[in-house]
């Protein structure tokens, strides 16, 4: 069972517009916390974790605000990564074995989204583990899903949205050749080979990676 996780926090955030014009996304506030802190409470409620943020834009930002966090930081400089090349980065922090990875512009309300990995992970037969949620249960999502399943697995096209939550193991990263690079590659290699597995959310899950996804990440929320 995975006893880490990267969560993803190194990106622009251009689709914030002018909200990530002097912060970087991870610290945008919904429902009067930055989101980063909501994906760390996630983490938290699952239980001890070795935690991993990855940081680029406006990385001193990010350092300060976790400084008291107890979590160790991977700053990609002076390029940013992409998922897969960040991920690989911070290996020296998260060690070898499986891990989790969670994305940070997203608001759940329903199940730790985790505890639902760690109970469908079989590291017999997977490499990767991607929770989805079906695209009516996906607030903010612009467009169409990404995969659809069948017996168990993934497989591109399809109204399952992937919601930045998963197990992977890692050990496939150092056959990419590329030093950025998206997890995209990594995904491809594993559903040749069958191993990319998927379950869905049975809650809703809000894409917070635009302005018009903070009111509705509120909406799930408690008391706001």
């Amino acid at each position: 069972m995975p006893d880490a996780i990267m969560l993803f926090a190194a990106g622009f955030g251009t689709r914030m517009g002018a909200l990530t014009r002097d912060r970087p996304k991870p610290l945008i506030p919904v429902g009067g916390r930055p989101l980063i802190d909501h994906a760390l409470d996630i983490a938290d409620s699952h239980g001890p974790l070795r935690r991993v943020v990855n940081t680029h834009y406006k990385s001193d930002q990010m350092a300060r605000h976790l400084a008291d966090r107890n979590v160790s930081v991977s700053t990609e400089l002076p390029e940013i990564l992409d998922t897969g090349g960040g991920l690989r980065a911070a290996l020296p922090l998260l060690g070898p074995d499986p891990v989790f990875t969670l994305n940070t512009d997203a608001v759940w309300s329903g199940p730790n989204p985790l505890d639902l990995l760690a109970a469908g992970w079989d590291p017999s037969g997977m490499e990767g583990l991607l929770l989805c949620v079906p695209l009516h249960q996906a607030l903010g999502r612009k467009g169409a899903g990404d995969f659809r399943l069948e017996h168990g697995r993934l497989h591109r096209g399809g109204d399952l949205v992937y919601t930045g939550a998963q197990i992977l193991r890692t050990d496939g990263l150092a056959e990419i050749p590329e030093t950025v690079f998206s997890l995209n590659l990594l995904w491809n290699r594993m559903q040749a080979r069958g191993t990319l597995f998927g379950i869905t959310y049975p809650g809703q899950w809000c894409d917070v990676g635009h302005p018009e996804g903070i009111a509705l990440a509120e909406s799930l929320l408690p008391h706001v």
